[in-house]
């Protein structure tokens, strides 16, 4: 399978495909990789490369997917760390001895949207199927973050906390981050109705003529990716560090788990990032 990609880039297209950010590649102190649809063992609407323990596949094959994945795109399995998204704004701190959390241990948190991390030998995931990943790395005080940015944590500046929190706890300079936003849903399969786009709307201090296009009707379509992108760059990162994904999920459906393409009956989706 080839994709049309000006920003990403396939690898193991023939056996456990993944994507990863052009950009990013070239930060030699970080892993990074986005998962997609294919190359799992999960059955059924779950076929077959399927990342989430909460949508009712079997959790054995789900886990097995992790171990052909992490190997596939080289990281370590007993590594990692998942988030506990329900579409806010909470940023958490991990550390070593968090690792396994979502994955080999029970949840020990809810509602965490976004992960951060300066230690290495911790991988960060984070889960989508239409919504919006946000990766950041600050290349001088060596820490990394992930975030799921739904339309509500979207609207809720999650990049723009994940960017002050890692300020906070790492001294993190927005100007020395580079972030990459998706991929996601893109403007051309976002419809909304009129208080979606309201949310939108107000937030009057970014250019919301290029991120929300009426259609009529009381329906808009609305772009989550430049959003976000406006977002990260009012908080800070230089317009040049940020990569924003040219992968439509919707579109890209048969690769990419869609939750709109495939009216809810599907897996998710990963992206991970670690310091190496």
């Amino acid at each position: 399978m080839n994709i049309q990609s000006k920003t990403m880039t396939l690898h193991n297209a023939d056996t456990v495909p993944y994507l990863t950010y052009n950009s990013l590649s070239e930060i030699k102190i970080i892993r990074h990789a986005f998962t997609t649809r294919l190359g799992g063992l999960s059955e059924g609407e779950y076929t077959s490369m399927n990342m989430a323990f909460n949508r009712g596949d079997d959790p054995d094959r789900v886990t097995e997917n992790y171990r052909r994945f992490c190997k596939s795109a080289g990281f370590d399995f007993n590594t990692l760390v998942a988030s506990a998204q329900d579409h806010h704004t909470f940023v958490r701190a991990v550390t070593k001895d968090d690792i396994g959390v979502g994955i080999t241990r029970p949840r020990d948190m809810e509602s965490v949207d976004a992960l951060i991390t300066n230690e290495r030998g911790v991988t960060l995931v984070t889960y989508y199927a239409d919504c919006t990943p946000l990766f950041f790395v600050d290349t001088k005080n060596k820490a990394v973050g992930l975030a799921h940015a739904g339309w509500r944590g979207t609207v809720g500046r999650i990049g723009e906390k994940v960017i002050k929190k890692m300020t906070e706890l790492y001294g993190t300079d927005p100007k020395d981050v580079f972030a990459a936003v998706g991929p996601a849903i893109s403007v051309c399969c976002y419809e909304v109705d009129e208080p979606c786009a309201a949310q939108f709307l107000a937030l009057d201090d970014l250019n919301t003529e290029k991120f929300v296009f009426p259609k009529g009707g009381g329906k808009y379509m609305v772009d989550l990716l430049e959003t976000n992108r406006q977002i990260l760059h009012a908080a800070g990162v230089p317009e040049e560090n940020i990569s924003v994904s040219d992968l439509c999920t919707c579109c890209n459906s048969d690769l990419l788990w869609s939750h709109r393409a495939t009216k809810g009956h599907r897996g998710t989706m990963s992206a991970f990032m670690c310091l190496e």
